[in-house]
């Protein structure tokens, strides 16, 4: 591998770490905005800075195990990992054109398999990394739809004996704390899948070995790319996560969020690579079906799960093509 080839392939994942931020901006800020305690604009900028401030919290157990555990680290080249960038941007950019909150996280272990398989086979793939993430795609909305509901009931509770104005005003104070909170476990958990991909590129050039701890610049440019990432903000899918599954209100908001939030930490402190797009988007459908199932508009729900079932494979095919690609043009 040339110089210029791992200069261009850790660009590319920088690149995919930017539109992970741009792409997932609406999961961090979707409820704060559409429960009007936020402008956009100071949402996104809460959002960006606790994006970063997560590089302080969380160890890099989550890139561990995209750089590891995934794959079968002896069989990575500078073409497993552009077919696995290019395909992961593809998914991602066709799937915010069309304003659907699918998983860049889930498009990104799509692409490593996808591109392993066309290389090595099958059996290039680690089953047991493989298992836990999918598994995660059912485990985490479920879990965040039971947490918000349960947050919801709490509040519920605890809130009996108090007027729903004096409700509403601490729910939008504390809904400042509850995004930055999801904001922090956002970027702790989907920057370090970049940080994976960086880290398993530079192995197999030889600059690093695998016993090495991952280089401190990398970890510092992926944290500063997806927070920059979310700054842009994808407010084509806001709306959606926003207000269109099930109408919000300052303590519906709150309850999501620190669901999602407890989820993520968990996951994160776990080394599990999960989707906080999927996280959010059970922990509201949670908080909607509190009131009653009716207030959850189960058909936009329903396209936004096989938008889920879809992302590892189709962008494991979009990667097994692309790793063809990269063979004709690296």
């Amino acid at each position: 591998m040339s110089l210029g080839v791992l200069i261009f392939l850790i660009g590319l994942a920088l690149a995919f770490d930017f539109m992970n931020g741009f792409h997932d901006a609406a999961n961090a800020i979707a409820t704060v905005v559409s429960t009007r305690v936020l402008k956009p604009h100071q949402a996104v900028m809460l959002a960006t800075f606790f994006n970063f401030v997560a590089i302080f919290v969380f160890e890099l157990k989550v890139a561990a195990t995209v750089g590891k555990g995934t794959i079968d680290p002896a069989i990575i080249d500078h073409y497993v990992v552009f077919g696995a960038l290019v395909a992961a941007i593809a998914w991602n950019v066709i799937t915010w054109y069309f304003g659907i909150p699918s998983s860049s996280s889930h498009a990104l272990i799509g692409g490593l398999i996808g591109a392993a398989v066309a290389k090595a086979g099958f059996g290039s793939l680690i089953s047991s990394g493989i298992i836990k993430t999918v598994s995660f795609i059912f485990i985490s909305p479920l879990v965040g739809m039971l947490l918000g509901g349960l947050v919801m009931l709490l509040i519920s509770w605890l809130c009996r004996d108090t007027t729903p104005r004096k409700v509403d005003n601490w729910s939008r104070r504390l809904q400042l704390v509850s995004a930055s909170a999801y904001a922090l476990g956002h970027g702790g958990n989907d920057a370090q899948k970049t940080i994976g991909i960086i880290w398993m590129l530079l192995i197999a050039a030889g600059v690093t070995a695998k016993d090495e701890h991952v280089p401190y610049w990398v970890v510092v440019a992926c944290y500063a790319a997806i927070g920059l990432g979310t700054a842009f903000g994808g407010w084509r899918i806001i709306k959606l996560m926003g207000q269109k599954i099930t109408k919000l209100r300052p303590v519906g908001g709150f309850a999501a969020q620190t669901a999602g939030s407890v989820m993520l930490f968990f996951a994160t402190s776990m080394g599990i690579p999960v989707s906080t797009t999927h996280t959010i988007t059970g922990a509201i459908v949670g908080v909607g079906a509190n009131r009653r199932l009716s207030a959850v508009r189960w058909g936009i729900a329903g396209t936004i799960v096989w938008a889920w079932i879809f992302t590892i494979p189709c962008s494991a095919l979009i990667a097994a093509a692309c790793w063809w690609l990269g063979k004709l043009i690296l």
